[in-house]
């Protein structure tokens, strides 16, 4: 299909719908990790150690706690994008760079699904 097309045939934008699917339920299974990660309690077993060692302690769960709030927000967001993508999927707007109005090359949709930008425009905006 040229880049001088309105639109990506129905069968294209199928094709990456399929795509963006695997990416979602990939992603959100991360997700649901990261969760379950962040609902543990102490995974350490440090109950019993001296309040020394605990306040380290309490100090690197603090800090995995927020790397681990940091990833499921990243995560979420990346979600939140697949999810626009696949409504620009059924509105059939889908792989037209926002900016240029022209068709996002395939590569670059299948490596980045849910970009709005063909490289020409985002070369542009660095």
């Amino acid at each position: 299909m040229e880049n001088n097309t309105l639109r990506y045939s129905d069968q294209d934008l199928a094709e990456f719908k399929s795509l963006i699917l695997g990416k979602k339920q990939i992603a959100n299974e991360e997700l649901q990790s990261l969760m379950g990660s962040l609902a543990l309690n102490n995974p350490n077993g440090t109950d019993d150690t001296s309040g020394g060692y605990q306040t380290l302690e309490d100090g690197s769960a603090t800090l995995e706690k927020e790397q681990l709030h940091q990833l499921a927000s990243r995560q979420r967001k990346f979600i939140d994008q697949l999810d626009a993508a696949l409504f620009r999927i059924e509105n059939k707007t889908y792989g037209i760079c926002r900016s240029t109005g022209k068709l996002i090359a395939k590569e670059r949709l299948k490596a980045v699904p849910h970009t709005t930008l063909s490289m020409e425009a985002k070369l542009k905006a660095a």
